[in-house]
């Protein structure tokens, strides 16, 4: 299920640094009740785009952590061969 939300969470980041102005302005509509008089300032595009940039690797950290957790990495010694069973020798 965090796999999902952390997948979801970076689409969404996605979008927002490659395309801000749609989302800026669908946000907008969503959050004013005349939207139409709302301006945005010529940084919020900028800010939009580092924010989604910011919101993408956040996902992606988080995602490799959960797989990392996971135990997706091998459980061998550093020479390649299989760890020993604890007490045997």
């Amino acid at each position: 299920m965090r796999a999902h939300l952390l997948l979801a969470v970076g689409i969404f980041g996605l979008i927002e640094a490659v395309a801000p102005g749609p989302l800026v302005r669908v946000l907008t509509r969503v959050a004013y009740r005349n939207a139409d008089d709302a301006e945005a300032k010529p940084w919020v595009l900028t800010a939009a785009r580092i924010e989604g940039a910011v919101i993408v690797v956040g996902a992606l950290v988080g995602l490799f952590r959960l797989a990392r957790a996971d135990g997706s990495t091998p459980d061998r010694r550093d020479d390649g061969g299989p760890t020993p069973e604890p007490g045997a020798e």
